[in-house]
């Protein structure tokens, strides 16, 4: 019996990542073989929290077993998928990946919960596709083959676009087919590099392309088209500016789970992205055009930043206010190799990644928690324009008061999960440049300005109505799904290590791998 349960246990490690991925998509299936049940709003809300649970306790095996001492790829998986064109379904995960895929399990809780709160109408199919989407995501995060993650890539397209073509506002039309449009797009241009990488090592496998000697198997001609086909994929996904567009119109037509999926998850896409291919393939073209990113990431800062102030929206504010924070992002990502050029340190250039990574994940918590708070407030009132909103602190205390906490995050107060990885890329910007670090800090001055803003005009002040002034205030599911974001808000903002512990190892593999391949002198 006891060699039974070891073997059984030893099988669920081995195939656990594929567990992450497949037990969400199953229960999206089997919630739209509910659908008959539509009306039955507790049954289809329980049955996506048990696979949403299900799909977090996953996670805790995976935390419990994974070592964080090792750079090298952990809970490998590799079965055959079409051998004809040497495509494998491979999968496994280092200290980066697997921080995005807790990531997304946590935010696929709270989307459940969020919706069973918000979606009044075809509930079980709005569970169904972001079940779906959440294991879409793991995939895509878990991949070690290139067309697998291609694959998982474009399927995550899908259940977005259906969210924001279905559930969102007045102009969901437009917004869906411009976030299709802008997204696919980008993504030919990965899948012909992946095609052209191919031919030259005979196989899809990530690791293989990274292998590949700058000089000897690509000369400069070719890494430069390879990393122009991963700038326009990845570029979309974050997004840059000037490619940012489709973003404030998908956020706000969009129901409250779709921003939750865009600003925790799929922004995250594409800065994963350049970190998994872009660098480690094309090392040297990265670094000969690293200024070209820098100033896209200091214009993406300065220029949503003004943007978010300019907005009537509270959701395009605070989505204007998601590219300024991925502008930190694709800073701290390209500051690598500067920093190694004026200081010759590669854990000064790690601690950029790292901060990089953990301002992703910061992003995360404090951007979804505005847009559900939002929401929320949507969901009462029916009011679009923030100038519509006005004194309803008094109304609702406690919404208040969280609204505060993820404002500070989104502020970046120290003690909050957004100051730490704000402070680690603009410390590292000192160490690359100093006009570079001060136009940087600029998102010190104008971050604070939009989301003060936004707080004080909508909950301070004399209400505008009498149902403003009447006790709504959030309780029940409302109140849970705060309280879960709060949690790691305060967590990893007094305890960072928790997750830079996790990627230490993996970051500074990263930066020796990339910088190993550049030719001495040439940083």
């Amino acid at each position: 019996m006891l060699f039974q349960l070891f073997q059984l246990f030893q099988l669920f490690q081995n195939y656990l990542l594929s567990l992450l991925i497949w037990v969400p998509i199953f229960g999206g299936l089997l919630i739209l073989a509910l659908s008959r049940y539509e009306q039955n709003h507790r049954l289809i809300c329980g049955v996506a929290l048990i696979f949403s649970l299900i799909t977090l306790a996953l996670c805790v095996p995976l935390l419990i077993n994974f070592n964080p001492a090792l750079w090298q790829m952990q809970f490998v998986e590799s079965h055959t998928w079409i051998p004809a064109l040497d495509i494998f379904y491979n999968l496994g995960v280092d200290g980066i990946s697997v921080l995005f895929i807790v990531l997304t399990c946590f935010t696929n809780l709270i989307i459940v919960l969020v919706a069973c709160s918000s979606i009044k109408t075809k509930l079980s199919q709005f569970m169904a596709i972001f079940l779906i989407s959440a294991g879409i995501m793991n995939g895509s995060f878990a991949a070690t083959d290139s067309l697998l993650f291609y694959f998982f890539w474009e399927a995550s397209m899908i259940p977005m676009y259906l969210g924001i073509g279905i559930w969102g506002g007045k102009d969901r039309a437009y917004a869906a087919m411009k976030f299709f449009l802008f997204t696919f797009a980008g993504s030919i241009f990965m899948l012909l590099a992946f095609l052209y990488l191919h031919s030259k090592t005979g196989s899809f496998s990530i690791q293989s392309f990274q292998n590949l000697s700058l000089g000897k198997d690509l000369n400069k001609t070719q890494e430069n088209w390879i990393f122009i086909c991963f700038l326009l994929a990845f570029a979309v996904k974050i997004p840059m500016w000037p490619i940012h567009t489709w973003l404030p119109n998908a956020h706000s037509e969009a129901p409250a789970g779709g921003s939750i999926i865009l600003a925790a998850l799929m922004l995250k896409m594409g800065a994963y992205g350049f970190l998994r291919f872009s660098l480690p393939i094309t090392p040297g073209v990265s670094q000969s055009l690293d200024w070209l990113l820098i100033i896209l990431g200091l214009v993406a800062i300065v220029y949503a930043g003004f943007a978010s102030i300019a907005q009537k929206e509270a959701k395009q504010l605070i989505a204007y206010s998601s590219i300024s924070h991925m502008g930190v992002v694709t800073l701290g990502i390209f500051m690598v190799f500067m920093i190694v050029g004026e200081t010759h340190d590669r854990v000064e250039a790690m601690v950029s990644i790292q901060g990089a990574v953990f301002q992703m994940i910061s992003h995360a918590f404090s951007s979804g928690a505005l847009f559900i708070g939002v929401g929320y407030l949507t969901s009462r009132y029916h009011l679009r324009f923030i100038k519509d909103y006005q004194g309803l602190a008094c109304a609702m205390p406690i919404f208040a008061a969280f609204y505060m906490l993820f404002a500070m995050a989104n502020v970046g107060l120290p003690g909050t999960t957004g100051f730490v990885g704000e402070f680690l890329v603009i410390l590292s910007a000192f160490k690359a440049n100093i006009w570079i670090a001060l136009v940087a800090s600029s998102i010190l001055i104008l971050s604070p300005a939009y989301t003060l803003w936004l707080y004080k005009k909508i909950l301070f002040g004399e209400p505008k109505s009498l149902s403003m002034s009447t006790p709504n205030d959030i309780a029940g599911l409302e109140l849970l799904v705060f309280i879960l974001l709060a949690i790691p808000v305060i967590g990893f903002g007094l305890y960072p290590e928790a997750i830079l512990n996790i990627s230490h190892a993996t970051t500074a593999h990263f930066v020796s791998q990339v910088m190993d391949k550049i030719p001495q002198g040439a940083y």
